[in-house]
């Protein structure tokens, strides 16, 4: 039996995956996590097998929650289970740790087909995304500056370009406002744009817009 904590703070998209995983025999839901804080409550109470995680959440989320959680259980897969459909996304989330990449809209068809793979220790990701990480470690002619910044700025970056101020990144990341304007400026540096309307439309060309949250 392979035992699952869903971590997602949206109630119908929990709802709904245990209903797909409802007709596996072999997967079983243990667990809830609606925010970074209880999703790390449960990976140190135990107890579970696989962890299914979405990017974005209230409270630590995304690559940072993923490295967190492989320094305090390293054996225990990930799966991320995410609105984001760029590959970029993917491969940050994989070189933090986690073990699978699965969109939501292709949850229906292959969500029990990840979670058997990833609980059995091996990868599961789209070619899409294991041609992204082929690219990564060759020299390539398109070198795109967003992928020069670290995953911090990366994610600030994420957050700026859907019109998030200063203040409420700060509040999301649990950073300070001085730390997320000094990673804006490296973010315009490392970018060579000059303002923020180009990072949006870099953002817009690149199809790296974050779905809002509601």
């Amino acid at each position: 039996m392979i035992r699952v904590v869903i971590a997602d703070d949206h109630t119908i998209m929990r709802e709904g995956l245990k209903r797909i995983l409802d007709g596996a025999d072999d997967i079983e839901v243990v667990g809830e996590a609606v925010d970074g804080f209880e999703v790390l409550a449960q990976v140190r109470k135990g107890g579970f097998d696989l962890l299914m995680l979405d990017l974005s959440m209230p409270g630590r989320s995304g690559v940072e929650l993923i490295r967190q959680i492989k320094d305090e259980v390293p054996k225990l897969p990930i799966l991320i289970l995410t609105m984001h459909e760029e590959e970029q996304y993917a491969v940050r989330a994989i070189r933090a740790g986690a073990r699978g990449y699965l969109t939501k809209e292709s949850a229906g068809t292959q969500l029990v087909s990840a979670i058997r793979k990833v609980a059995s220790g091996r990868p599961y990701i789209s070619i899409e995304v294991a041609e992204q990480l082929a690219m990564d470690v060759m020299p390539t002619v398109e070198d795109l500056p967003h992928k020069h910044l670290s995953d911090r700025e990366f994610e600030v970056f994420s957050l700026l370009v859907v019109g998030k101020s200063i203040t409420e990144i700060a509040d999301l990341l649990h950073l300070s406002v001085k730390t997320v304007s000094t990673h804006k400026t490296r973010i315009l540096h490392k970018m060579g744009m000059p303002s923020l309307a180009e990072l949006v439309q870099y953002a817009v060309a690149h199809r790296l817009l974050m779905p809002m949250r509601l």
